[in-house]
């Protein structure tokens, strides 16, 4: 399978970011695929998607948003938005001279997706929106937020793990302990004091407070509304999801009749997209695309 090598760019305000880049397989030049991932999250959680769908003949991209994992911290926590998230994609694509991309979005990553295709529909091939859209559940909204940017050091990887379990188990009740022990590896990381701490500014916290997150917006709706009129777009939902429940998809797929979707089984916010109905949708739609 293909391995990745690191990349580093620089933001149009000065930041330095970092990206995965996962060469594709051999074959007929095709699209590269950029991958975003959650609001806490980083670019580890494709760490094994990525080769996957780089051995379909895909350069595939992994991101750290700013703020997350390798890239840096922004002094100025206003700026965790996804109007200036958008602007840093832009940053990368032009830094590797790529004209247009598939975009893979899992939660935050599908919102930065959106408004990049309200902003600069013309980087946008096609988009992958993992259990995501511009009409939210407040109930996993209100869930995220209740943990989002909340100091936490713990002394050993156990007590790591146990809290990724507690926070996940929920929307993964089938995952086996080698899996948290992997989500915990990705998550956290240790410091120079021997603490565990997450790989993540607690300062991303800031969009969600005085609820500066609203389920819906205007905006989001017209950018959900311009992406899948003009460009192929594949939602994936899970089917235990709180983020986007059932009504919400509902919503989404009448809004946007040619939406291509599928339901991943028995895992809530956000399929990790290696589930096997989830990566078999992924490839077909990316069959899709040259």
């Amino acid at each position: 399978m293909p391995t990745s090598s690191p990349i580093t760019y620089t933001s149009s305000d000065g930041l330095a970011l970092y990206a995965r880049d996962y060469h594709g397989a051999g074959g007929p030049a095709r699209l590269p695929v950029i991958c975003i991932h959650g609001l806490t999250r980083n670019s580890l959680d494709f760490d094994e998607l990525a080769p996957q769908v780089a051995g379909l003949g895909r350069r595939v991209l992994a991101v750290d948003v700013r703020g997350r994992g390798h890239s840096a911290r922004d002094p100025n926590p206003a700026n965790y938005t996804p109007m200036v998230y958008a602007a840093d994609v832009v940053a990368l694509m032009h830094a590797l001279g790529i004209a247009r991309a598939v975009f893979i979005g899992t939660s935050m990553g599908g919102l930065i997706t959106m408004t990049l295709a309200a902003q600069r529909l013309d980087l946008v091939a096609g988009a992958v929106l993992n259990d995501i859209g511009p009409v939210l559940s407040p109930r996993g909204l209100e869930r995220i937020a209740g943990y989002v940017g909340k100091p936490a050091t713990f002394a050993s990887w156990d007590e790591a793990v146990c809290h990724v379990r507690d926070i996940n188990a929920c929307a993964f009740p089938a995952n086996p302990d080698t899996e948290w022990n992997k989500w915990a590896q990705r998550a956290f990381e240790q410091r120079d004091d021997g603490l565990l701490c997450a790989r993540y500014d607690p300062g991303i916290a800031h969009s969600l407070q005085k609820g500066r997150l609203p389920p819906t917006s205007l905006a989001l709706r017209m950018a959900f509304r311009r992406l899948t009129r003009h460009r192929p777009t594949l939602m994936i939902r899970g089917a235990l999801s709180d983020l986007v429940e059932a009504e919400q998809a509902a919503w989404m797929r009448k809004a946007a009749p040619s939406l291509a979707y599928t339901e991943v089984p028995n895992v809530g916010h956000a399929p990790m997209l290696t589930e096997p109905e989830a990566f078999e949708a992924i490839g077909a739609f990316l069959a899709r695309i040259p």
